[in-house]
């Protein structure tokens, strides 16, 4: 049995020596191609065999963890000792991870475009532009350059450089150290040089680990670290503070939090020390959504018939919800120089599709009433965020918006707000202004014109909204849904702010984040619809349909990145308008249900001027009513005024909280009779 072993070893490793002695393309390419050749390609399947100081491509990793030809490695469900499993399921690493975004992230043109961007605003500052943002997008270049004594790694050096290129790769991830890490941002990384860190071997009960292939091959002892499973080994970048410049180029010396989404994950109630160091039901690390786990024990390495199963295994998925760019890049493999095929990107399109739909925000309805008298609608739908951040989270472009439509028996539409222009990327009624003008949050939409936007909206140092990144100094906006658990008095409150007026309001008097209790960390909003329209009047048959849409490239936001003239932003726009539609999140409809507001005639109750202004409201009351006393409630539920009616004037009066919302009042009879009403406050 032993000399059968040793036979095996002696032939894998030749076949690795023979390997990796094969002729490679060089670090950098041929002048004029900026990305792999077509030879290149070919031969490695696009993804790069070369090392530098630092790190190995992706093609070295794939001789092991790429599909297996035997059929024993990435097959779900493996045996000891191992059978072929032809029909299985394949979960390589290499094939799931490389058609994300991920991946391609320093090939991707909306990002190059960008950068084209911000060295035009300020060419003063390109060495250190380029330089902080490859280090996210491409560290595998970036980090070697700065190991090898650079100062600085440049968006022309990335494109001739082949491990660059890589994007966030498996080095990216599996060689940092857990130096610091998690309390480190902006792309400040801490790599070892000669170890590879996973989740297996942290136990004496698993099988030992088989370190011989790697550290032969590739030269990196693999180790046990836990930090591989954890959200602090995304926390560098997937946090980004940048230094502010004025209009004139000039440093202000003030940091801008960009993007906070590991800091949004600790402030949920998925970060395991949520409460005073007590773990929970809910808990999840970043991976847990990200690189969903299976329990079916998986061969991690082919070649190496021997080996054990691991369990549980990690899916390599990669995804978020940026749709439009993985269509992109789907589309246009050969001009970007991509290595996934079409069916590879269409695999991550439909996980991400999934995530997006089915794992971000639940919609529903808590009430859709008509009042037959007056045609008065009132509509409250419901989004709760159901992702470990905010939704939407990362980069600051993205937005997502609340449709609302309602129709009569026949389908025509009588009232709607927040749909796509004939465009099909453009928001009616929100768009017109572009970049420097907004929505402000609304708790209560009263007309078509207002639409409900979860939005960050950055300002530069006068306050003007913009979509540069340096000259970030102002958050004029962002009422972004937060994640389940979020609580203002969070020690990472200060770098999660929910910012504006009317949400600031709406959070803390109304129901953004608030139980009807006044509790935080709900994650939810309530979007208040009160329709005062005549085209609902005698409406018995009435429809609503609510749609939640996710954009990930606004052309409110791209639009002024287009009036900068250089070759990659061309580029980039010759692509984007293909791509630029919004994706629908979630789609509810119900019936507009008549209601008569109290259980006299109808007709007979005026209660005026709704909406009110001021708050002071008028009442007359219907023959035959004797009331006696009234209660307010706000929008949460809360009971905010109570006290007795005073008759005898024709109209009686009665004043609103000061703060603006929609409020229910009761009217209470001598013989028990009641009367329920919907003010809108504004």
């Amino acid at each position: 049995m032993k000399s059968l072993v040793w036979t095996i070893l002696v032939a894998a490793f030749g076949a690795m020596f023979f390997m990796s002695g094969a002729q490679r393309p060089d670090r950098l390419h041929e002048e004029g191609n900026p990305y792999h050749s077509a030879t290149f390609r070919s031969a490695y399947g696009g993804l790069p065999d070369t090392v530098n100081s630092l790190f190995t491509g992706s093609g070295k990793c794939a001789g092991c963890h790429a599909t297996d030809a035997n059929h024993y490695a990435s097959i779900v469900g493996q045996t000891y000792p191992a059978v072929p499993m032809p029909d299985g399921w394949n979960v390589n690493v290499t094939d799931d991870w490389r058609s994300t975004l991920m991946a391609n992230s320093a090939k991707d043109p909306f990002w190059q475009a960008k950068v084209s961007q911000e060295v035009a605003i300020n060419p003063s500052h390109q060495l250190e532009l380029e330089d902080k943002c490859t280090s996210c997008h491409a560290p595998l270049g970036h980090f070697a350059a700065h190991h090898d004594g650079q100062e600085f790694y440049s968006m022309a050096e990335l494109l001739m450089d082949s491990l660059a290129l890589d994007g966030v790769s498996c080095n990216a991830c599996h060689q940092q150290s857990d130096e610091n890490i998690g309390n480190q941002f902006s792309g400040l990384l801490n790599f070892v040089e000669d170890t590879l860190y996973g989740p297996y071997g942290g136990s004496k009960s698993e099988p030992i680990l088989y370190g011989l292939p790697m550290t032969t091959y590739v030269g990196y002892e693999p180790l046990y670290g836990q930090h591989s499973v954890e959200s602090e080994v995304c926390a560098g970048c997937h946090s980004l503070i940048t230094q502010t410049a004025d209009l004139t180029g000039e440093a202000t010396g003030q940091d801008y939090i960009e993007q906070a989404t590991y800091h949004e994950w600790l402030n949920s109630i998925y970060e395991p020390d949520f409460v005073d160091g007590e773990s929970n039901d809910l808990q999840q690390e970043c991976q847990g959504c990200h690189m969903p786990q299976i329990d079916d024990p998986v061969i991690i390495s082919s070649g190496y018939a021997f080996l054990e199963p691991r369990s549980p295994f990690g899916l390599h998925y990669l995804v978020g919800a940026n749709t439009s760019m993985l269509r992109l890049m789907r589309d246009h493999i050969d001009e970007l120089g991509l290595t996934a095929s079409e069916a590879q990107f269409d695999s991550t399109l439909n996980r991400t599709l999934e995530m997006l739909q089915q794992q971000s925000v639940e919609m529903t309805f808590d009430q859709a009433q008509l009042d037959p008298a007056s045609g008065e609608a009132n509509i409250f739908v419901r989004l709760e965020n159901k992702a470990g951040h905010k939704f939407p989270s990362g980069y600051p472009a993205r937005r997502v918006w609340l449709e609302l439509e309602v129709t009569d028996g026949q389908g025509g539409i009588l009232w709607q707000s927040g749909q796509l222009a004939e465009d099909g990327m453009n928001i009616v009624g929100a768009d017109d202004g572009g970049i420097e003008s907004f929505q402000p949050h609304h708790d209560v939409i009263t007309d078509a014109s207002q639409v409900q936007i979860y939005e960050f909206v950055i300002a530069d140092v006068t306050g003007t909204p913009t979509n540069s990144l340096e000259r970030a100094a102002i958050t004029l906006k962002d009422n972004r849904l937060p994640p389940l658990g979020f609580r203002t008095d969070h020690p990472a409150y200060d770098t999660t702010l929910v910012v504006g007026a009317n949400v600031e309001w709406d959070m803390a008097s109304g129901d953004f984040n608030r139980s009807e209790s006044g509790e935080e960390g709900t994650g939810a909003d309530v979007v208040h619809y009160a329709l005062d329209v005549p085209a609902l009047n005698g409406c018995e048959d009435c429809n609503v349909t609510a749609r939640l849409w996710y954009q990930a490239m606004p052309p409110r936001w791209v639009a002024p990145m287009f009036e900068v003239e250089t070759d990659i932003i061309a580029e980039f726009e010759s692509m984007y308008w293909d791509y630029a539609a919004p994706e629908l999140v979630v789609e509810m409809s119900t019936s507009l249900v008549t209601t008569s507001v109290d259980p006299m005639t109808a007709s007979s109750w005026k209660v005026y001027p709704n909406p009110s202004d001021d708050g002071r409201v008028f009442v007359e009351f219907p023959q035959g009513f004797n009331g006696t006393v009234y209660e307010v409630y706000n929008a949460g539920g809360q009971r905010v005024l109570a006290g007795p009616i005073v008759r005898g004037a024709a109209a009686w009066s009665f004043d609103l909280p000061a703060a603006n919302g929609v409020y229910v009042v009761h009217f209470h009879g001598e013989e028990g009779d009641q009367s329920t009403h919907r003010i809108l406050r504004r």
